[in-house]
This record gives structure tokens, sequence and C-alpha cells, in this order.
């Protein structure tokens, strides 16, 4: 069985990077992805728009055309998927690495969902997208509760409920209220986050502030009932009001049990994978990680254009050992 040099595991914007890197070092290398090129970009809202200029999210100097000056999706899906197909990468698309173990001869044995591989080094590049972070409550589990939206068709004229006050909470409740949906949002903080893009921020707050779309401040959803809801308000008052979905936008989080399960040690709060932040090297020798991954429960420390860089450090790291 052929050795590889590098395995790196998802074919995200760093995936790729990673990639690209390898390619250009003349190490042998594959990609291993679950689902499609850059299929967490491939699952965001429909109409999402990059809070980041086109120049950013760039990958190996390859530039990035947008009409826009913010790129939205569908911009960002035929620019990675485009740099796939013309770099000719090496990828194999939906199949899932199941396990990581390490051979007595340094070697690492990836066991996937159809085959084994072996490789001297890995990179572990899979993001965040897709383990949503569960309120943990009653009736969570009801078809009617999306952790996940895509568009605003599904809700005209319906009783929506959009938990949290992030990004992908305020533009499911922009732009399902806009298709004639009834919106209601469930907020545990005292306002909306800090952190919205700032040309939709004054949108939202302007629409609560007239009263088109209901807000609960310093509230917790309690419970989901097959057509209503119950939350807690800021005074400790119980309410329930009539729904028909909730939109539980509450973020997302790693694998973690995948980090663990292949030997990488987790700080015990936030989950923070152990590396090397010169190397990106975790405790594990010649398993690297790279991306949001790095970050733990934290998952906005990195992002495309601060973690464009890990590519460049690990593959260097690599050329140091081989010396």
């Amino acid at each position: 069985m052929e050795i590889l040099d590098i395995l790196i595991i998802g074919a995200g914007p760093i995936g790729l990077n990673c990639a690209l890197e390898a390619k250009k070092n003349n190490l042998s290398y594959l990609i291993i992805e679950k689902g499609t090129i850059v299929n967490s970009l491939y699952n965001y809202p429909l109409y999402m728009r990059f809070f980041s200029t086109a120049e950013k999210l760039e990958i190996d100097e390859i530039p990035f055309i947008s009409a826009a000056p913010k790129p939205g999706r569908q911009d960002a899906l035929e620019y990675y998927q485009g740099i796939a197909r013309h770099k000719n990468l090496n990828i194999n698309l939906y199949e899932k690495v199941l396990h990581i173990s390490k051979r007595e001869e340094e070697v690492f044995e990836i066991e996937t969902s159809k085959s084994k591989y072996l490789a001297k080094n890995v990179i572990i590049s899979t993001g965040f997208y897709d383990l949503p972070n569960l309120m943990n409550i009653p009736g969570e589990n009801l078809e009617k509760v999306k952790h996940y939206y895509t568009e605003p068709y599904p809700y005209a004229k319906q009783k929506i409920v959009v938990v949290g006050s992030s990004n992908s909470s305020v533009d499911a409740a922009l732009e399902t209220y806009r298709k004639g949906a009834e919106v209601t949002m469930i907020i545990r903080h005292s306002e909306i986050s800090e952190n919205v893009k700032y040309w939709v921020k004054p949108d939202i707050e302007n629409r609560i502030a007239e009263g088109s779309i209901k807000a609960h401040f310093n509230s917790e959803l309690l419970e989901i009932k097959e057509y209503s809801v119950i939350f807690k308000d800021k005074n400790g008052d119980l309410h329930e009001i009539e729904n028909d979905f909730v939109l539980a936008m509450t973020g997302y989080l790693p694998d973690f049990d995948f980090l663990k399960n292949a030997g990488i040690d987790l700080q015990e709060e936030c989950l923070k994978p152990a590396y090397n932040s010169d190397t990106m090297e975790t405790n594990i020798p010649n398993l690297y990680l790279a991306g949001v991954v790095c970050g733990g429960k934290d998952t906005h420390l990195w992002f495309i254009e601060n973690s464009r860089i890990h590519a460049e450090m690990i593959v260097n790291n690599i050329h140091l050992k081989d010396e």
C-alpha cells in the first residue's frame, strides 16, 4: 500500500490550501472529504454574504473575482471548487474518516467508510459546521426544529421562533419576516450581538423597535411542543406562545469525539485541542490541525483570513523534520 506524505481530512478552504501547499512542495497527498468540496459552504444559507471582502478569502494567492464587495455563497463555491478543478487536486469525496491510528513504524493508518490509507503525516481540517450546539431541552428533537437555515420560502405565513442573536439568527429572522412569517426572537443576551454584520445590525434593530419582529431579550427557551413553545423572560416569568417552526441558530461545534479518539488532548472547559502554535502539530507527533478546528468551542477565533497561513506552517515543519 502506498504511503502518502500527507493525508488531509476535510476539503474546506483551509484543507484545499494545505493540498495546494503540499503539491507545490512535491509532497504526495490526498484529501478525504465526507461531503462535497467546501461542504460547509455548500450548506450555508442560499443568500448568505461574507463579512470579509474577496481578497481576504483568497488561498494560494489565487485572485477571487467577485462583482460585489462582499462575496456570497455562490461566489465562494465557484471560487474554491474552481481551484480544486483547475489545480486537479487529489480529493476523495463522500468518504468519511472513521479512525486514525499510528503504527509502530511511525506511520498513520486512516480507516474510512470506503478504504484504508497510510500516511506519514495527517492534517485535520474539519471545520466546525457539522455538529449543532444543542440546547438540550424537551422537544428539540421534533421535526419542526431546524438547526440549519437555508432559505425563507418554507416559512411563509408561519409562526417562527428564532433562537439567538448572531449573524445566522438575524439573517433568518429578517429573511423569513420579509417572506411573510410571524417572527419572534428569543435571545439570552440583553441586545443583538455586536458581531452582527454592520450593514445588517441597524435593519434588525429597527424591525424590533417598530414591532415588526418581536424580540425577548435576557430570555431562554425552555420547551418545544408540537404547536407551541415555552420560554422564560428576563423576570423569570414563563410564557407559552403558538409556534410552527423553531430555527435554533445556537452555533456549531467541531467533532470533539473524533479529535479525542485520534489521541489529541483537549482542554477541559473550552475543549481547545493541544497544538504547537508555531507548527500546528498536536501532542501526537506528525498529526496537525488547520483552520477553525484549532479553537475548540471558541469557533470565532479562526476563520479563512487568519488561518490560511496554517498550510505553509505545517508543510515547513514537515520539511524541517525530513532534513
